[in-house]
């Protein structure tokens, strides 16, 4: 047989069999929304050793149980360094991986290897700590600006317990971007709790000294005040602390967002009730289901939205940027479970 009929030949018989024609970059080997293709999902942590991503390890664990069929790998550099993770990714490309779920250690480096991933095929998105749009498909934040607003009102209500009261910002430096967000969406938020009175806002510039310092001016010029909210982790130990050397244990209460590693010996001191953060948990459950979910085939981009299992549908904006929840609250129910993991 001629060499031009063996080509008409198996051209034909691959018609017959239905072959589908190669993928277009970035579309990976993913089944139609709903199929139970096997899916191997690599699940990349700033560095190893990190309690924090442990615990995202944990939650993406299950999430490909719950998932099925999927391979889960969970990697990264022993560094947090932008090199270390370039080395992690082209191991993961030269593995032939599904998809990429990624918290970066930088915004640009990772960039021409993510996208060098994406010619392959693989789904790439980053989750926490993310890259630049050019290099993903999505980005799964932690919270947003309003979630983070509201949580922080609400905790501050939950903490007066009865009646009204005052309350206190205590925030990081004046042009802090992420800090001055939350304070503006607390600002926001504090129509729907009439029962709380904002009379200041001060700033310790994420120093332990002077947040302190700047806590216990608060405790003296409003003798009335029932609350002092912190959004910074650095900023809501040393007020605790003001509170517990003050002496105003169970007169004023502090709450914000901080790690509950720091926070747990002052949940037990009396000083705080309740406070938030993300949970690295939930984070990596998210972060896989979604991982899993476009390698399958659910779209996802700007202004889409896709289910993450347990946590609903996560809804991504113009960027490509999505929240995965609000803060998650944490009290002295909690807080054992997760003062050793981060």
């Amino acid at each position: 047989m001629s060499t031009h009929r063996m080509l008409v030949t198996l051209v034909a018989l691959c018609l017959l069999a239905g072959c589908a024609r190669p993928p277009n970059p970035g579309a990976g080997s993913a089944a139609t929304p709903g199929t139970q293709h096997a899916v191997k999902v690599a699940l990349v942590a700033k560095s190893l050793g990190n309690g924090f991503f442990d615990a995202v390890h944990k939650g993406g664990v299950e999430a490909a149980q719950s998932l099925g069929q999927v391979e889960l790998i969970f990697t990264g550099p022993t560094s947090p360094t932008a090199e270390g993770q370039i080395e992690v990714l082209n191991a993961l490309i030269s593995q032939h991986v599904d998809a990429i779920a990624l918290s970066a250690n930088d915004p640009d480096a990772l960039v021409p290897t993510l996208q060098r991933a994406a010619q392959r095929g693989i789904k790439v998105i980053t989750y926490d700590s993310g890259v630049a749009p050019a290099g993903r498909l999505v980005h799964l934040a932690p919270s947003s600006d309003e979630l983070i607003g509201q949580t922080c009102v609400q905790l501050a209500a939950d903490a007066i317990a009865n009646g009204h009261g005052k309350f206190a910002i205590l925030s990081a430096t004046p042009t802090s971007t992420n800090q001055n967000s939350w304070i503006a969406a607390m600002k926001r938020a504090l129509p729907a709790h009439p029962e709380l009175t904002l009379v200041a806002v001060v700033y310790g510039d994420d120093l332990a000294d002077k947040s302190y310092r700047e806590a216990v001016a608060l405790l003296r010029k409003f003798p009335d005040l029932a609350v002092i909210v912190s959004p910074s982790s650095v900023g809501i130990v040393a007020t605790a602390k003001a509170v517990e050397d003050e002496g105003r244990v169970g007169k004023v209460f502090v709450t914000g967002l901080g790690l509950p590693s720091e926070m747990a010996g002052h949940v037990a001191a009396g000083s705080v009730r309740s406070f938030a953060i993300w949970n690295p948990i939930d984070l990596g459950y998210a972060a896989v289901q979604l991982a899993v979910r476009i390698a399958r085939g659910a779209a996802a981009g700007a202004n889409s939205s896709v289910r993450i299992g347990r946590l609903g549908t996560v809804q991504f904006d113009a960027t490509g940027t999505g929240p995965m929840a609000k803060p998650f609250v944490y009290d002295k129910s909690n807080i054992g479970q997760f003062a050793g993991i981060f």
